[in-house]
């Protein structure tokens, strides 16, 4: 049995003014019981002020966020995942990159994955995002081993492509993370519905912890994201939902039940070739 502690975070466009409640949900968690914590995306900073970010994040080598929670993992001996950090690259362009890093109890980076999907859609007249103009996608996905599972990594809009989802999990993935900062509209009418079909067509648990509320900006409209961070089991049953409010949300996890979903249902082995139809 594993105990996850799912932190659900309201942050702004600072990652200095963020981090200590960051900080003091990681350690409630870990008070909890969890010895696997897990942040949402965009846990140092969220906001549309592209230049306003570049002068705060910072390399991955130097980002205080991420020195922060490798020491958090070390001290109190827990796997943290941090969901995903806006980090400055070399690219040529300038853009960044959204990265979730899982941290071992040593507080040495274990594995990193960089969102592939970018969120690029009109969700209404008012509501307009653009993420690769601001960060660039990832190419390679991530399986990482732990000492209690197999963990794939995807971040937020990734949960629209269910085809990562299988690779993932016919690789040997028991738990597939989705932390996010999924949209107020569409996380509405697609959040739950989205985590629980990758869970059930996986056979996997899904961590999804999130974004929630509005989200203020020094410099901009600021925005709102969804809240209800979720845990689905490999059967599809909602184990735990956070609601809107910040805060840690524990889970108790049996692995057994991956094993069982699947040899109920075994349609990761059923897969036949097929053609058609042409793009």
């Amino acid at each position: 049995m594993i105990r996850a502690g799912l932190v659900q975070l309201n942050v702004t466009d600072d990652p200095a003014a963020n981090l200590p409640e960051t900080l003091r949900l990681v350690a409630q968690a870990a008070e909890g019981g969890a010895t696997f914590v897990l942040t949402p995306e965009c846990t140092n900073a969220l906001g549309s002020n592209r230049a306003l970010l570049r002068t705060r994040l910072y390399p991955e080598e130097t980002d205080p966020t991420l020195a922060a929670l490798r020491d958090a993992a070390a001290k109190h001996g827990i796997w943290l995942l941090a969901g995903s950090l806006g980090l400055l690259t070399g690219d040529p362009d300038g853009r960044f990159a959204n990265r979730s890093l899982l941290i071992a109890p040593d507080g040495s980076v274990n594995a990193r994955y960089d969102k592939i999907h970018m969120f690029d859609v009109n969700v209404s007249e008012t509501e307009v995002y653009r993420e690769s103009a601001g960060y660039r996608p990832g190419s390679r996905a991530t399986l990482a081993d732990t000492p209690f599972a197999r963990i794939g990594l995807t971040v937020c809009y990734d949960v629209r492509f269910p085809q990562l989802y299988r690779r993932l999990a016919q690789s040997g993935a028991q738990i597939i993370t989705v932390p996010a900062a999924f949209n107020h509209i569409t996380g509405a009418a697609h959040w739950e519905t989205l985590l629980r079909a990758r869970a059930i067509e996986t056979g996997c648990f899904i961590l999804a912890p999130a974004q929630t509320g509005f989200h203020a900006e020094t410099e901009g409209k600021g925005r709102r994201t969804h809240g209800h961070s979720l845990a689905i089991a490999p059967w599809g049953e909602i184990l735990a939902d956070a609601g809107t409010e910040p805060g840690v949300t524990l889970i108790d996890l049996d692995l057994d039940e991956v094993t069982k979903a699947r040899a109920r249902i075994p349609s990761l082995s059923h897969d036949r070739a097929f053609t058609g139809p042409d793009p």
